[in-house]
């Protein structure tokens, strides 16, 4: 995005002027946008989400890395900072441990955090949970930041763990640990907590439209606790459930 028009293979042009529009329809409509940069020099997790093809992940392995996705946040930041649509600048998604280490990450967030504070003090600058890790040293980290946010994103998927789990054991897992967690990371004097992403979606089989529409209550009944909000992933998608908009116009969720 940040070489557009002419990105590195095997991406495609396109996607800053797509970005662009993104702010034009955000102004129109009184909506506020986040810049997420979901893919990062090198892959910050191995998913094809995060810009790889093959499964490696190489960022943060190198200052050179580390400097090179700055110099992107430097990009985007003062693109946006002076459109009022802009809410904030999430640094990077999903960074995955042990491959992206605490260290390399809060080298990154710290000079990310004062690249974007170079061009506003009013958006907020998001830091991701490093996936498959602790996160007690990143939120202290992040109460010493002004304006700062921990993103946390929430699936009963991707994991062996819910495995044959029944209606009830997932909603009782939202209930009970999904809150309890939830609580334990929103502190007083700590950084605002985003649940980010999450989904109406589940191991279950066969299981009924009362079902679904009880599982995606609770949810957003603890979510809506988290103190910068929650975003469902996604808003639209050809996968019913995924799709936030065929969730409410359809009954399975009420906003």
């Amino acid at each position: 995005m940040a070489s557009d028009p002419n990105p590195p293979k095997p991406f495609v042009g396109g996607s800053l002027q797509a970005l662009d529009s993104a702010f034009t329809w955000a102004g129109k409509y009184n909506v506020k946008v986040i810049v997420d940069l979901h893919a990062a020099p090198g892959s910050q997790n191995g998913n094809e989400h995060s810009g790889t093809r093959d499964g490696s992940q190489e960022w943060g392995k190198t200052d050179a890395n580390i400097d090179q996705t700055v110099a992107v946040i430097d990009f985007l930041t003062a693109r946006y900072a002076q459109n009022p649509s802009l809410l904030a600048i999430e640094l990077i998604n999903e960074p995955r441990a042990p491959g992206v280490t605490l260290d390399s990450l809060e080298k990154y967030y710290q000079a990310g955090y004062h690249t974007v504070r170079k061009y506003t003090s009013g958006a907020y600058v998001i830091m991701s949970n490093r996936l498959s890790a602790d996160s007690t040293e990143l939120l202290q980290f992040a109460s010493g930041f002004q304006g700062s946010v921990i993103d946390t994103h929430y699936y009963n998927l991707f994991s062996n763990q819910f495995n044959g789990w029944t209606v009830q054991h997932n909603i009782d897992f939202i209930n009970n640990d999904r809150s309890n967690d939830l609580a334990t990371i929103t502190r007083s004097n700590g950084p605002l907590i985003f649940v980010g992403e999450w989904v109406a979606e589940w191991e279950v089989t066969g299981a009924t439209k009362e079902d679904y529409q009880r599982f995606a209550q609770a949810q957003l009944n603890v979510y809506g606790r988290a103190t910068f909000g929650w975003a469902y992933w996604t808003l639209k998608n050809v996968n019913n459930h995924w799709s936030l908009e065929w969730m409410i116009q359809n009954g399975y969720i009420t906003l």
